[in-house]
């Protein structure tokens, strides 16, 4: 049995690539995670004959998030990097990846469905950035849901770190379809409305919508990393409250 933690396979003539995160039922998005992701979207997500790409996960959960671990100060500059690295090839690849989720789907989990194009969510999911409960913030979250949802949205959402439900995620625009089978329904829109398309026309209708959008969010994400980075991993109670979380403690702020 493979110990890989991304199930990497073609479907539909060529026409379909389906990605599995495959570490239930966390399926933690930590550097393997990552890894594994990047270079399915350097490697088959380009192919020509591609139309789409579906992503899922193994298990009842999406993603609890990012590793808690990668994120201390010796290792969270690398861990930032590649996230937002892999965030911005998703943005950038040339068909459509749908997203289907099931459960949690949180934090670091969270930001690899909002890169993606159409989201496919079942009716009990729950999805949230609950970073800012240990004391830190989510960069590309930051950037990223504000542009799905709003900016007042997607602010009470990054400063309660609450999670919201499958129904509220629709209304608020941040899931389009909702499911009983998310990953069932992913593949009749794509049959319904991609299948029969022509894949080059596909591919430069994506690009109209997404030109100045890339470029957006390449430009505040850099600027978020550098703030969080540089700003709030030199505060006591950011490490405080990644470190209190990793020992199960409540941790103690400084305000400072």
């Amino acid at each position: 049995m493979s110990d890989a933690p991304l199930k990497v396979w073609s479907e539909r003539e060529g026409q379909l690539l389906r990605l599995r995160l495959a570490r239930p039922k966390a399926n933690i998005i930590d550097a393997a995670m990552v890894d594994a992701l990047n270079q399915a979207f350097s490697g088959p997500a380009q192919e020509p004959a591609l139309k789409a790409v579906l992503l899922d996960a193994e298990g009842p959960h999406f993603s609890f998030g990012a590793s808690v671990e990668e994120h201390l100060p010796e290792q969270c500059a690398a861990m930032l990097q590649s996230l937002h690295r892999l965030l911005l090839q998703m943005l950038e690849c040339p068909v459509p990846v749908l997203v289907a989720i099931r459960g949690q789907c949180l934090g670091g989990g969270l930001e690899v469905a909002c890169a993606g194009t159409v989201l496919f969510a079942a009716d009990d999911a729950q999805m949230g950035q609950p970073e800012i409960r240990i004391a830190v913030f989510a960069p590309a979250a930051s950037c990223l849901l504000p542009e799905r949802i709003g900016r007042g949205a997607a602010e009470e959402l990054l400063l309660s770190g609450r999670s919201c439900r499958t129904v509220e995620a629709y209304r608020l625009g941040l899931v389009n379809q909702i499911a009983e089978n998310p990953e069932s329904a992913a593949l009749t829109w794509f049959d319904k409305h991609l299948a029969g398309s022509s894949g080059s026309s596909l591919r430069f209708a994506l690009r109209a919508t997404r030109m100045d959008f890339i470029e957006r969010i390449r430009v505040r994400l850099e600027e978020a990393e550098r703030l969080y980075l540089d700003d709030l991993m030199s505060t006591h109670d950011a490490e405080e409250g990644l470190t209190a979380f990793i020992e199960k403690r409540t941790p103690v702020w400084q305000h400072k």
